[in-house]
């Protein structure tokens, strides 16, 4: 396995707020996946929407099609998990880490939950009963029903300011535990997010989803949470 330098994360005080739990709420059990990279194709990870590439001991993301960012998945069941991964952005400004169930009629795609990455913010998303809930989906479109929309997405999702630098590698653990999930960066408590969605009993795959030119991707690790 090669060693990429984790640089520290200037996070402000601000950023690190109250309500996240400064401790792990779960601890990792059984490993449900570990990749390095260190070899020239995909493996287990699928391109849904051009284009992901594995090169040089890395996996990377770049859009091509406007309408959609790029979407690379790797199937295994879970509901409450440990994820870890180095991410640096390699030209982009934003990517998403997505949980999903396929089965799930319910949302858009089958979305559950997510995480979504800029430079200056990080947000933590419940699909299932948020943004991607086909209902709100719906009314979200409607320029004249974004108000409802909004009542109806309250608690369902929440933010914390971050300084991502873009010329570094950077370290993300992602806890889910029943109906919370907590993000640390490089470390450091950054978001955390409590909702009935994220509890869903099936996130059947796991997939990142890049916008713009380019992001790196390295040492996933993905564990059940106990």
């Amino acid at each position: 396995m090669k060693l990429i330098p984790i640089l520290c994360l200037a996070i402000s005080i601000s950023a690190i707020a109250a309500n996240i739990p400064t401790e792990p709420l779960a601890h990792k059990g059984d490993l449900l996946l570990a990749d390095d990279f260190e070899r020239t194709g995909l493996g287990d990870w699928k391109t849904i929407i051009p284009t992901f590439t594995v090169t040089n001991g890395v996996l990377k993301g770049v859009q091509i099609r406007s309408n959609h960012g790029a979407v690379c998945r790797v199937y295994r069941p879970m509901k409450n998990v440990v994820v870890e991964f180095k991410f640096k952005l390699e030209g982009s400004k934003t990517f998403n880490v997505v949980f999903d169930d396929q089965s799930y009629k319910g949302s858009h795609a089958g979305h559950i939950c997510r995480v979504a990455f800029n430079p200056k913010k990080i947000r933590l998303g419940d699909d299932k009963e948020g943004i991607m809930r086909k209902d709100i989906f719906a009314i979200r479109k409607d320029p004249n029903r974004k108000g409802k929309a909004a009542k109806l997405l309250a608690g369902r999702n929440s933010s914390a300011p971050v300084n991502i630098d873009l010329k570094k590698w950077h370290l993300v653990t992602i806890e889910i535990l029943g109906e919370q999930m907590r993000v640390t960066l490089d470390g450091q408590p950054t978001g955390y997010l409590k909702s009935t969605g994220i509890a869903h009993e099936t996130k059947s795959s796991f997939h990142f989803t890049v916008n713009g030119p380019g992001v790196f991707f390295d040492d996933v690790k993905i564990w059940k949470a106990r």
